[in-house]
């Protein structure tokens, strides 16, 4: 075997620095949604590129790493800190401008750390495939952040952009509200599959 294909990748790369990058924009992302109490239709659609672009850069990321055999220490646990700390604070953001209920943002925020933090401590003997169930709640949650962030029910009430596509702002407003619901779902019915894996695979370990 070529000791091309067994060095370790360097952590100065392009998927590690889009990470990096990422964990930056949390607090300009927070700032910038919370400017004039959230009702500000600038401010808003500011912070939907920041998140859409964090979400983009996370699918690049991940991509390269795979692609160019870029994987790295510091990339498997800067990434889903990343992730975590992004969706995270548009959480907390959108609870604080009211469009979203707190009860929903600790449910959610408890479930996505708490497996974070087992991943990266506990579970080194364990392999934890991704489910299924993970990924439909990574985009549920996408996609419903994306469309609450943006300044649909604030800013213009009509719905600006939408109209010409023939749909108000309440609309799509409700449209995230139903895509929350599901991902709130999806979160729960994620964190359950995760932890029931993780005790049948230690109960394994054991025997």
């Amino acid at each position: 075997m070529s000791t091309q294909s067994t060095r370790t990748p360097s952590n100065w790369n392009v998927p590690n620095a889009l990470t990096t990058l990422r964990i930056l924009l949390v607090p300009v992302f927070g700032w910038v949604l919370l400017q004039d109490g959230g009702d500000s239709t600038l401010w808003r659609w500011v912070a939907f590129g920041i998140f859409a672009g964090a979400m983009i850069t996370d699918k690049i990321d991940g991509d390269l790493a795979r692609k160019h055999n870029l994987v790295t220490d510091f990339g498997k646990i800067a990434d889903p800190i990343a992730d975590k700390a992004i969706t995270g604070m548009a959480f907390i953001g959108l609870s604080i401008v009211g469009d979203v209920w707190w009860w929903v943002t600790v449910v959610v925020l408890l479930r996505e750390w708490s497996v974070t933090l087992l991943r990266l401590s506990v579970l080194k003997r364990v392999v934890m495939p991704a489910a299924q169930s993970g990924k439909v709640k990574t985009a549920l949650q996408a996609l419903a952040l994306g469309l609450l962030v943006m300044p649909l029910p604030h800013g213009d009430a009509h719905g600006g952009a939408f109209d010409a596509l023939g749909i108000g702002g309440e609309v799509v407003f409700y449209i995230g509200q139903v895509a929350l619901a599901g991902a709130v779902v999806m979160t729960v019915w994620s964190g359950f599959e995760f932890y029931r894996e993780v005790w049948r695979q230690r109960a394994a370990l054991r025997a």
